[in-house]
Parts: structure tokens; sequence; C-alpha cells
């Protein structure tokens, strides 16, 4: 299977995954007249938006560049991660409004037996589809997966803290915790919410690569820098799962088109093999008279200019 297909079929798990979830915990927390239970329906009902989400933009960022869009499709997996944490904070904030109504009223839950099994499935199905989609997302350096993962692993603790509170609810008849839990499943899925936007804003405003990837890039050049005098206006961010970088290196006036391509062509090849999924590209320009002092210069100095 490959990249695009593995990506596809982990999003799809998820979709059909959360719809099931969904459905049984609206019937259920209706039955139940659970608000958290609700809460945790609604919590699902977003992870089953950002599943769709993460599905179609997977689809899209493995789209080959096009006239529209000539430095591919990466983004729109930064744009899912946006959109999906924007959808988790307004969950967290339905939540909230709901429990605290919940908490002024004395309205009690039935069912409580009922609403613990759904709760336990919740946990289970989200922990084993999580894993998988936390596997692909590793391998194929996806930030929609990666933050569908994300809200599935989320739920999965908001599901457990649910499950505990009918249980205190079943041995002790204390009501009120249904709500306070219900806050409590917001206010942790709102810090998910956060983490999720923060990391897909990064890209959409092309913050540079980890500190990492950025000293492997240096490291490269650092290999070939007896045959060029100089490298500068070097730039590198992520689009997606995508590296896009671009660098100049000054090389002596005598080079020959030939030689310089060459040298190109090693550094584009080595750096792709140490940073996959990579797109990079090296302009080459020549030095100033005094190119042959530069060029033994640069064997004595890290920080030579050609001037």
């Amino acid at each position: 299977m490959g990249t695009a297909d593995e990506k596809k079929a982990a999003a799809a798990l998820s979709v059909w995954s959360n719809s099931l979830l969904v459905a049984m915990k609206v019937i259920v927390g209706v039955l139940m007249g659970s608000v958290s239970v609700l809460s945790e329906a609604l919590h699902s009902g977003i992870d089953l938006v950002a599943a769709a989400i993460a599905r179609y933009s997977v689809g899209r960022s493995a789209e080959p560049a096009d006239g529209e869009h000539q430095y591919g499709h990466g983004k729109f997996e930064n744009l899912s991660g946006l959109f999906e944490g924007a959808l988790i904070f307004v969950a967290a904030a339905v939540i909230v409004v709901e429990a605290s109504r919940r908490l002024l009223s004395s309205a009690e839950i039935e069912f409580v037996p009922i609403g613990m099994a759904v709760m336990a499935a919740s946990a289970i199905v989200n922990t084993l589809v999580s894993r998988r989609l936390f596997a692909v997302a590793r391998r194929t350096e996806s930030l929609a997966l990666e933050a569908d993962a994300y809200h599935l692993r989320t739920d999965v603790w908001t599901s457990v803290g649910v499950f505990a509170a009918l249980g205190i609810i079943m041995l002790t008849g204390w009501h009120y915790v249904d709500p306070v839990i219900a806050i409590v499943v917001a206010a942790i899925i709102a810090r998910a919410a956060y983490g999720v936007t923060r990391r897909s804003a990064d890209g959409l405003l092309d913050r540079t690569l980890p500190e990492q990837e950025m000293r492997i890039l240096m490291t490269v050049i650092a290999r070939h820098e007896t045959h060029f005098v100089d490298w500068h206006r070097l730039r590198a961010r992520k689009a997606g799962s995508e590296r896009q970088i671009d660098l100049h290196v000054t090389v002596p006036r005598t080079m020959s088109v030939n030689e310089s391509h060459e040298l190109v062509e090693i550094l584009e090849s080595e750096i792709r093999h140490e940073i996959h999924q990579c797109t990079i590209v090296v302009h080459v320009e020549p030095c100033g008279e005094n190119c042959e002092s530069c060029r033994l210069a640069r064997s004595d100095t890290d920080s030579g200019k050609c001037q």
C-alpha cells in the first residue's frame, strides 16, 4: 500500500469508528439524561467531523503540484488541523454552558450501567484506532492524521473520566458529579485544541524546520564547503509533510556550468537522503574577480565571504 493510500485508509477507519460511537453516545445520553455522556457524544461528533476533514485533506495533500498550486497541496493538512482545532474549542464552550446549566438544576440521571458500558467501549475503540492513526502519522508525517489521533487519544481519557463519574453516581447518588465531570472534559479537549491549532498555524506561517533538521542541513553543506566559496539565503519550511528548502551557493567564476550542476546534484541528493519528503532548489551564482583567493580562504575559515 502506498503512502497516500495508507493515509486514506487510516482516515476512513477513524470516520467509521467515530460514526458508531456518536450514535451510541447520543442514544444512551438522551435515555440517561446525562450531560457528561452527551458531552462525550458531542466530543465524538467533533472527532467525526475532524476525521472527515482529515480524510479529505490527506487526499488533497497527496495530489501533485499543478498550475494553481505550484508548491503542491501539502498545506491542506495544515488547514485541516487549524479547522479541527477551532471545532474543538467550540465544542468545549458548548459543553461548559450546558454543564453549568445542569449544575443549577437537580435533574437525575438513569440507566447508569448502560452509560458505563458505552464509555468503556468508547475508550477501548478509540485506544485501538488512535494507535493506528499515530503509527501511520509518524510513518507518513501527516499533520492531519496526527491531529485526528490526538483527538481520539483525548476522547479516551474523557471517556474514562465519565466512566468513573458514572460509577461514583451509581454508588453514592451524587448527581452533581455528572456536570462537574463534563466541565473537566471541556477543559481537557480545549487544551488539546490549543496544541493542534498551534502546530497547524506553524506550517501556514512558514515557520522554519525543527532545529534537528536544520542541523542536518548544515552538516550536509559543511561536507562540501571546500567546493564552493560561500553559501547564503538558506530558507526552509514545512507544508503538511513536505519540506521545501532553497539555498544560494557562490562558486568560483572559473567553475564550469557542468561542474556547478554536478555540485548542485550532489547537495540536493544528499539532503534528500538525510531529510525525507523534501523539495530542494539550489541557486548557483559566480563570485567576484578574486574568486581563487576566496576559494582558498574558504578552507581556512568557516565564515569566509566572497567580496
